[in-house]
């Protein structure tokens, strides 16, 4: 019998709050990981998801899958640490990134960053025996990654000039969607129509008003309200609605929760929910 479970790892944003670290998922299916986004502080997330929660499958050795939504920091700035902790702590195989384009480049400007601690730790006393391997798998629409666990596709989202994904993971259990940081696309309503899962960033609708002109502007190009997320959630009827890259504002979660109004069945995430299908 199949398995799958959703880890959030960071339900958090740009902005630093001490609960709440950046944008990083875990879907383990049959006790291997896929990460999704790799924000500040995904790793100590994922040690506290294998030491406190006991998600055994997030063990260090065993991440080598990685699926980066968009190039923006607050869903890359853990990378550092995804490419070099886990290979410290007995990683052998590859890790495998996928990403958009420039990923590459990003991989490749971290490894030289990081070359001088990297080959003490390969050369010197330390006794790790092992290369650093590293690939990059760049991002285009359609099916990206299958294997006999999972099948995961990739849609496009809009998130003002990046190029942006959101995923689609289809596990011998249901259906898991992730929106990455998008404003309302129809790619996004129809990959995600009748999951069991929708992760969806939001941002409350009520206290944007209270934002300075050019913010409003902004979010309002970029990201999702909660009365979008409603009409978004109406449409596609996922089974669950999670609530994730939070912009609160001062709102209360009970608050953000109301304003989404139509969504069946809502919650909204916190660093470390486990949430099985």
């Amino acid at each position: 019998m199949s398995s799958t479970t959703l880890v959030l790892l960071g339900t958090g944003t740009p902005n630093i709050l001490p609960d709440r670290f950046q944008s990083s998922y875990a879907v383990i299916v049959n006790d291997v990981p896929y990460i999704v986004d790799c924000g500040g502080g995904t790793l100590q997330r994922l040690s506290q998801a294998f030491h406190e929660k006991g998600v055994d499958a997030l063990r260090m050795a065993s991440l080598t899958r990685l699926f980066l939504t968009h190039l923006h920091p607050d869903h890359t700035t853990g990378l550092a640490d995804f490419i070099i902790a886990p290979w410290v702590e007995g990683r052998k195989k590859t890790l495998t990134i996928h990403g958009p384009t420039g990923t590459d480049s990003l991989v490749n400007h971290l490894l030289e960053a990081y070359s001088i601690g990297v080959g003490e730790h390969r050369h010197g006393l330390a006794p790790i025996n092992h290369d650093l391997s590293v690939r990059v798998e760049r991002l285009t629409p359609g099916e990206i990654y299958r294997d006999e666990n999972v099948h995961i596709e990739a849609f496009r989202v809009k998130h003002g000039g990046l190029e942006a994904y959101g995923f689609k993971f289809i596990t011998p259990d249901g259906i898991i969607v992730f929106s990455g940081d998008t404003c309302p696309v129809d790619a996004l309503i129809e990959a995600a129509r009748g999951c069991d899962i929708l992760v969806h960033e939001v941002y409350s609708a009520e206290w944007l008003k209270q934002r300075p002109v050019e913010w409003r502007t902004y979010h309002q190009a970029v990201h999702t309200s909660t009365v979008e997320l409603a009409e978004i959630a109406q449409q596609a009827q996922p089974k669950l609605l999670v609530l994730t890259h939070q912009l609160f504002w001062g709102q209360s979660e009970e608050g953000l929760l109301a304003e989404v109004i139509h969504a069946e069945k809502v919650i909204s995430g916190h660093d470390l929910d486990v949430i099985m299908l």
